[in-house]
């Protein structure tokens, strides 16, 4: 990762354009992320992944994924078997404790399997955001549970799970994106509960699984922490709730830039990132002139932030352990017990 900047970017279509090529090689981005308009056919994903890695010029170059289950799936059938929302194993787990905790495990190590038959290697999941009543439908189902030891319990299964796979997990949204009244890729969550609160209920999954490699970020603003500046542009948030109060400190990157819940310049809005405290910031919709511009802002990696990419890249070149069909039997057979 020598002279890798403090960015992943996203390619525009199912293959590099000459562009590309000659762009995320000069500005040297940390890792990439792909997108259903990145994906058509098993050989052209796995290509196209292959490219990137030739680029980032290393195999542990991250490639990140959003494969949760249920309605957050780029890979789908016959690219990638099909899942339950996160929501149903909650439901398994409120009948049977032992079930739900091995299903979630077995959950995802087997989407670990799917995404590394392609070379993909960082899936966006454990999603340790708790809903509460009243809020906006963006999380819903993506969620384990309506109730913070739930949601860490079966988030941290999924982590283990994936990362037997040698899959590098990223639990999402910090500090918890559960009271969000808006959906933050059209405009800006507000979350006006006292902090002591969202301590209590909010935080509380991060701070059990404070000691996973990689988070990223809620674009949500939080009045009572930092009436100014939403939990990806705040230091005090950064600062406060995400490295000192959950005590994380693994490797911290932004929920995409160029989500309409951020409004400025790109340049602007990613270097009050990096300069609030995220390790890495995220660009998502694959425009060249936009990553421009956040390319612009990225420095290279160094100091803690360096390091915490360094322990992600630890977790990517572990050897997976082994896949055998009786996993997936398994697991196909304790969620067939909710439906």
């Amino acid at each position: 990762m020598t002279g890798s900047k403090a960015w992943i970017a996203a390619p525009a279509g199912l293959t590099l354009s000459a562009e590309e090529r000659r762009f995320f090689a000069d500005e040297r981005p940390w890792g990439f992320i792909l997108f259903a308009r990145n994906i058509q056919s098993e050989r052209q994903v796995a290509d196209l992944v292959a490219s990137l890695k030739e680029i980032g010029g290393r195999a542990t170059t991250p490639v990140f994924i959003d494969q949760e289950g249920g309605r957050i799936a780029r890979l789908r059938p016959p690219l990638a078997p099909a899942y339950p929302a996160p929501a149903a194993i909650g439901q398994l787990f409120a009948v049977d404790p032992g079930a739900g905790e091995r299903a979630a495990w077995l959950q995802g190590r087997l989407l670990a399997a799917d995404v590394m038959a392609y070379g993909i290697n960082a899936d966006c999941v454990p999603c340790l955001d708790v809903p509460v009543a009243g809020a906006h439908s963006v999380i819903g189902d993506r969620a384990y549970g309506l109730n913070a030891d739930t949601v860490a319990t079966l988030g941290r299964a999924v982590a283990d799970g994936a990362m037997a796979g040698g899959v590098l997990p990223v639990m999402k949204h910090v500090p918890g994106h559960g009271r969000g009244n808006a959906d933050s890729h059209h405009e800006l969550p507000r979350v006006d509960a006292p902090r002591a609160e969202l301590a209590r209920t909010d935080f509380a999954p991060f701070r059990a699984l404070h000691t996973l490699p990689a988070a990223m970020t809620a674009h949500i603003l939080y009045t009572d922490i930092d009436p100014r500046h939403p939990a990806t542009l705040s230091k005090v948030v950064i600062d406060s709730v995400i490295r000192t109060e959950i005590g994380f400190d693994g490797l911290l990157m932004s929920d995409d830039m160029s989500m309409k819940a951020l409004s400025g310049d790109l340049y602007d809005l990613s270097a009050a990132a990096l300069m609030a405290g995220c390790d890495v910031v995220l660009h998502c919709n694959g425009d060249m002139a936009e990553m421009r511009r956040v390319a612009s802002a990225a420095q290279p990696l160094a100091g803690d932030a360096k390091r915490r990419a360094e322990a992600c890249e630890a977790v990517i070149a572990r050897a997976p352990e082994a896949l055998t069909d009786g996993l997936r039997t398994e697991y196909d057979a304790l969620m067939a017990r909710v439906g």
